[in-house]
C-alpha cells in the first residue's frame, strides 16, 4: 500500500507570499522523480519551476492554470511506494514500502529530498515522464482525496472551458492558424508569458487554438483573433436576444439606445510583476519626499572614447563596451564621492543607513513589465565587467528567468529611458533606495564648444533623490560630477 504525501507551495523567499500557476508540468497519473519540476509559477519577482521533493505517482493536483495560491497551500499529492493499480510493472521512483514516521524522518523514508525552496534541488536530471493506466484513480472532493472508478485509459485532467462564443470544430488536422482546434494533451505551445496572461484575462482556452508561429507556436495575434471572434459571437447573441425581447411592431428607433450602449470597461488584475511594481511605486510616492534636478551634458567625448575602446584590436582587446556600462561605472565613482546617495532610511528608528557597497540596479522593460535587475558589488567592477553582467541579466529578464535574488537588494538605480526616444523624465525612486539617475537619448544638438557654436552629441541627465538623506547641494554635486565625467572622460581616470 502506497503512502500519499502532500506537497505544498514552498516558501519562495524575498518576502513573497503567493504565486500564480502558469503551467502544470505533470498530470494526474504521471510518475515523478525526486526534485523533478512539477509546476511553473509566476511570482511578483520572476517565473520559476517548482521541484517536488517526493518521488512517486501524482494522485491529485490543486489549482488550475491561472489560479493564485498562497504559500503553504497544497499543490499536489504523491503516492510514494508501489501503486496498487500500476500496469506493466511500472513503479514510481520512491521506495518500495511506505513509512509511518513523520517530520524529517518521514521525508527521508519516503524518498523525499527535503529541498522545497524554489530553484533548489539535487541537481540530478529530471526523469522522463511516464504515464500509468490505473484501474482506480483518485479525484478531489474539497481537501479530501477519494477513490473513484474510471475506465482503463490514460488519466488526464479535463480542459478548462473554452472562450465564450468561439466555435470548436470537429477533430481536424488542417485547422487554420489562430482558429479553434481540438483539445489535445501535452504542453501548450506558448513561450510568451504575456500571451498566457492575455488568454487568461479573456477566458481563452489555449489548447483550442492552432498557432500560426513556427511548429504551431501560439502567438499574440492568434489570441487577439480568438478574442475578436468571441466578442463578435457575444455581440451577435446580444442582438438576437434583444430582437426576440422587443415587442411586436416596435420601430428600430425604439431599440437604438440599448443597441448603442457603450461597451463595458476592461478590468485588468494588478498582480504578478505588475502588481509588485504598483505596490512599490505607491509606497515610494507615499513615504519618500523626492526632488529632481537635471543638467544637459556634452557627450561627444564619451562617445569618442567608447568608439576607440571598441575599435581596439589585439590580445588586450576585450568585448564591446556599451554606453550604459560606461555610465554605470561613472555612477559608482560618483557614489564613492557622495555616499549619502547610496543609503536608505529606517523610518521606525528614524535613522539614515549608509550602505557599504554599491549594488547597482538598472531598469529593463520586458513583456512581463518593468523589472530592475541588480549588478552585485558594482563598486568593485570595471566598465567591461559591469557591461558583461548587464548583458547577462538583460537576457535573463527577456526570457523571464530572473530569480528573486537577482531582482532585489539594489542600493542605487540607473534608468536609461533614452532607449524609448525621450529626452528627460522625473522617475519614481525604487523604494527603499535613496536616488535614481535618469539618462535621456544622446542626439546631435547645437552647442557652444570652445566659444563657438557647433553640433555636439548632447544628453540630458536627471537625478531624483530622497530629500531626507541629503540636501540639494549634495545632489547637485553628484549630478555635476557625473556630467563632468560624461563631458571629459579623463576625469574618471582619477578613480580607476
Amino acid at each position: 500500500m502506497a503512502q500519499v504525501l502532500e506537497f505544498k507551495l514552498p516558501d519562495l523567499g524575498e518576502g513573497l507570499t503567493e504565486a500564480e500557476i502558469v503551467r502544470w508540468l505533470v498530470e494526474v497519473g504521471d510518475v515523478v522523480a525526486i526534485d523533478q519540476p512539477v509546476v511553473e509559477v509566476e511570482t511578483a519577482k520572476a517565473m520559476v519551476e517548482v521541484p517536488c521533493p517526493y518521488g512517486g505517482v501524482v494522485t491529485a493536483r490543486f489549482g488550475e492554470e491561472g489560479t493564485e495560491l498562497p504559500v503553504g497551500a497544497p499543490l499536489l499529492t504523491v503516492a510514494v511506494g508501489a501503486p496498487s493499480g500500476a500496469r506493466n510493472g511500472s513503479a514510481p521512483s520512491g521506495p518500495s514500502s511506505p513509512s509511518s514516521s513523520s517530520g524529517s524522518s518521514a521525508t527521508e523514508s519516503s524518498g523525499g529530498s527535503g529541498n522545497v525552496l524554489v530553484g533548489y534541488g539535487t541537481g540530478a536530471p529530471a526523469a522522463r515522464r511516464r504515464r500509468i493506466r490505473p484501474d482506480r484513480t483518485p479525484t478531489r472532493s474539497g481537501a479530501l482525496t477519494v477513490e473513484a472508478a474510471v475506465p482503463e485509459a490514460p488519466v488526464s485532467e479535463a480542459p478548462v472551458s473554452g472562450a465564450p462564443g468561439v466555435p470548436v470544430p470537429a477533430a481536424s488536422s488542417t485547422a487554420a492558424p489562430g482558429s479553434a482546434a481540438p483539445v489535445s494533451d501535452g504542453p501548450v505551445p506558448v513561450v510568451s508569458p504575456l500571451v498566457r496572461r492575455l488568454a487568461r484575462q479573456h477566458d481563452i482556452e489555449l489548447r483550442r487554438l492552432t498557432g500560426s508561429g513556427p511548429d504551431g507556436l501560439i502567438l499574440r495575434a492568434d489570441v487577439d483573433r480568438a478574442i475578436r471572434q468571441a466578442e463578435e459571437a457575444d455581440a451577435a447573441k446580444t442582438r438576437t436576444a434583444r430582437a426576440a425581447a422587443a415587442p411586436t411592431g416596435a420601430s428600430p428607433a425604439a431599440a437604438s439606445p440599448a443597441a448603442s450602449a457603450a461597451p463595458a470597461a476592461e478590468r485588468i488584475p494588478l498582480r504578478g510583476v505588475r502588481g509588485a511594481v504598483a505596490d512599490k511605486l505607491s509606497r515610494s510616492r507615499t513615504e519618500i519626499p523626492d526632488a529632481t534636478c537635471w543638467v544637459d551634458a556634452d557627450a561627444t567625448e564619451l562617445m569618442a572614447v567608447r568608439a576607440a575602446m571598441n575599435a581596439a584590436t589585439g590580445p588586450s582587446a576585450g568585448p564591446k563596451v556599451s554606453v550604459l556600462a560606461l555610465l554605470a561605472r561613472i555612477c559608482t565613482a560618483a557614489l564613492a564621492r557622495f555616499p549619502e546617495l547610496n543609503s536608505t532610511v529606517d523610518t521606525e528608528a528614524r535613522e539614515i543607513v549608509r550602505l557599504p557597497g554599491v549594488h547597482l540596479g538598472f531598469a529593463a522593460q520586458t513583456e512581463r513589465g518593468l523589472v530592475v535587475p541588480v549588478v552585485r558589488d558594482a563598486h568593485t567592477r570595471n566598465a567591461e565587467s559591469i557591461g558583461a553582467e548587464i548583458a547577462r541579466l538583460t537576457e535573463l529578464a527577456r526570457t523571464g528567468k530572473l530569480s528573486p535574488a537577482q531582482l532585489t537588494g539594489g542600493t542605487f538605480t540607473l534608468n536609461n529611458y533614452g532607449v524609448f526616444g525621450v529626452d528627460g523624465s522625473t522617475p519614481i525612486i525604487n523604494h527603499p533606495e535613496a536616488a535614481m539617475l535618469g539618462v535621456g537619448r544622446i542626439m546631435p544638438k547645437p552647442w557652444v564648444h570652445q566659444g563657438e557654436l557647433a553640433v555636439r552629441q548632447v544628453v540630458q541627465l536627471s537625478l531624483t533623490f530622497d530629500h531626507r538623506v541629503c540636501d540639494g547641494g549634495t545632489a547637485g554635486g553628484f549630478l555635476r560630477y557625473v556630467a563632468d565625467c560624461v563631458e571629459q572622460p579623463a576625469v574618471l581616470l582619477r578613480t580607476l
